[in-house]
């Protein structure tokens, strides 16, 4: 079942951020199987990250608070906010997913 994590960075956190993303960038990795997708909210110039969304395909709510708290960035103090909620596919790729059940 699917679930989305989103997360709000800390203020004034561009440099810790930075740090520890190849870090999290290594968590990603070895647990793509899991990722729906993923990714930064980045600004309009599409340089400077404010948080991150996530879209997990996990059983419980408990997975996925399990999953972005083993995350480096939150273990290294990043984030101000996460959001955990379940989520429903209803379009993806241009395609209407809510028939497929």
């Amino acid at each position: 079942m699917p679930w989305m994590v989103e997360t709000y960075d800390k203020f004034d956190c561009a440099e810790l951020r930075n740090r520890i993303r190849p870090a999290h960038l290594n968590y990603l990795e070895a647990h793509k199987g899991i990722l729906l997708a993923c990714g930064a909210k980045i600004d309009d110039e599409g340089k400077a990250a404010s948080g991150g969304l996530y879209l997990l395909d996990l059983e419980t709510r408990e997975d996925a608070q399990s999953f972005i708290e083993q995350d480096p960035f939150y273990q290294e103090g990043l984030f101000a906010r996460v959001f955990v909620t379940r989520w429903r596919k209803a379009y993806l790729n241009g395609f209407n997913t809510l028939n497929e059940d």
